[in-house]
């Protein structure tokens, strides 16, 4: 089975209200999984989609051992494929590595981002909402 994780995070200032989606598509499923913070980077958003679609993934497929990650950011597919130093968010880099770890093989895979590519576009989508969401708790607008 081929199972996909296709990213993207967002924060409203940087730093500021943020949110992520990863969704993932198995098939003829697709799950999607989103979430927040009200006070956060780019950057930790990207990694925290990354992270939370890879969890899912373990959790809903637990024997599936190779998964394709989408993503992006070049931060992200770039330190996971070559092994940049990793310099700030290293409470992120710990949790990526802890659900890297759950498979055998995690393939990384850059594509531009706002360039039309459909599951790209739907999860920015998503993760700016998240980060509305997050705004709007905080109560700005």
């Amino acid at each position: 089975m081929l199972l996909q994780i296709f990213t993207d995070g967002s924060s409203l200032g940087n730093p500021g209200p943020g949110g992520f989606c990863a969704i993932i598509k198995s098939g003829s499923k697709t799950f999607i999984i989103k979430g927040g913070e009200k006070y956060t980077t780019n950057n930790r958003m990207e990694m925290s989609a990354v992270i939370a679609g890879l969890y899912c993934v373990h959790k809903k497929f637990p024997n599936e051992k190779k998964v394709e990650v989408f993503s992006d950011s070049s931060l992200v597919i770039e330190t996971m494929r070559r092994g940049w130093k990793r310099k700030k968010n290293v409470d992120l880099w710990a949790k990526l590595d802890m659900a890297v770890s759950k498979f055998k093989e995690v393939s990384w895979n850059w594509i531009r981002g706002h360039a039309g590519h459909k599951e790209n576009t739907q999860a920015d989508e998503i993760a700016v909402a998240e980060a509305k969401k997050q705004k709007k708790k905080l109560g700005k607008r």
